[in-house]
């Protein structure tokens, strides 16, 4: 393992950049986003059983990655000379609860592995996302601070603790450059729910759309943070590329845009569709991960060392979300 010292910025080079979990609703995104900026063949997408879209999988390099496979993800990154990664392989909140090993091996085993071979490989820089179930029940809920109490109670929320932790380890003994931000919900046209517990908002706006109503797993007051799949990415580019000189933190920050209770979106998309109706029948599982999640972040600190700052408010988001997936529907 190399020791050595970062003194400047690194100038990132666009030799290959590996996006684990390129599958998923963050990942497809960000391979596309990633392609127009730096080249269809400078960005490799890395998927494990799920299927790539098939605009992702034409539009350049893909392969398997499974990140609990320490030897195949060392050649991989090797034999494609891979110089930065986004790690965005990890199973979600819900079905993490339905299966703790799957999840242990994948969202903890994974990251260790990933980081290890980044380290080993010389990888200039890994960009690693947390989410805000890295906080629960004696975390403050309101205006969450960047550096507080952090004891989830989810196999999920461990694993993103570690994440940040084993990060900034990695960045303090050995100065490899690890980046990572906390993720709120995050809602997109382009790509259907998963397991994710706010998952619940992107399936209201396809109820809404297809069948006029929509069964909320949720209570209608749970608040939760929010952000719009554009402005999710943004946050991912720009904290990996900001100068590492004004950082302060690294794996770790807080980063927020909106907050919303189910009734409070069933209200604005009922604006847009007079006719949409919701009803509520509450999942104790997703329910009781909701409440020990914040409601409200501090992100501070993202926008003081970085310049984080979001595009879309929730109007914006409401508007821009159903005026696409309507199109896309039909």
């Amino acid at each position: 393992m190399r020791l050595v010292s970062i003194t400047k910025q690194k100038q990132i080079s666009e030799t290959m950049i590996l996006v684990t979990g390129a599958a998923g609703q963050i990942g497809t995104e960000l391979v596309s986003e990633l392609r127009q900026r730096h080249g269809p063949q400078n960005v490799l997408a890395g998927r494990h059983k799920t299927p790539l879209p098939e605009e992702i999988a034409s539009s350049g390099p893909s392969e398997i990655v499974d990140v609990t496979n320490l030897d195949q993800l060392k050649a991989i990154v090797q034999s494609h000379n891979v110089t930065r990664i986004f790690h965005l392989s990890s199973i979600l909140s819900a079905l993490a609860e339905s299966n703790i090993h799957a999840a242990h091996q994948v969202n903890i085993n994974g990251v260790f592995n990933i980081l290890t071979v980044a380290l080993e490989a010389n990888v200039e820089q890994v960009i690693i996302p947390s989410s805000i179930a890295a906080f629960g029940a004696d975390t403050p809920r309101e205006s969450t601070p960047n550096d507080t109490i952090q004891r989830p109670s989810t196999t999920y929320g461990i694993s993103k603790v570690f994440t940040e932790l084993m990060g900034n380890y990695f960045y303090t003994r050995f100065k490899l450059d690890v980046r990572g931000l906390r993720l709120p919900g995050v809602l997109s046209w382009k790509t259907e729910p998963t397991a994710g517990t706010t998952d619940y908002a992107v399936a209201m706006f396809y109820g809404a759309i297809a069948h006029n109503k929509y069964e909320c797993y949720l209570g209608p007051d749970t608040i939760l943070p929010m952000m719009y799949m554009p402005d999710a990415i943004k946050s991912l580019l720009d904290l990996s590329t900001a100068s590492i000189n004004t950082l302060s933190h690294h794996s770790d920050f807080n980063v927020h845009a909106m907050s919303f209770t189910p009734s409070e979106l069933a209200s604005a998309i009922k604006k847009i569709n007079p006719q949409f109706s919701i009803t509520y029948n509450v999942d104790p599982l997703r329910q009781s991960i909701a409440d020990s999640w914040p409601s409200s972040l501090d992100d501070s600190a993202a926008r003081k060392e970085w310049g984080w700052q979001p595009d879309f408010d929730m109007a914006a988001l409401v508007n821009d979300m159903y005026s696409n997936l309507e199109d896309k529907l039909k």
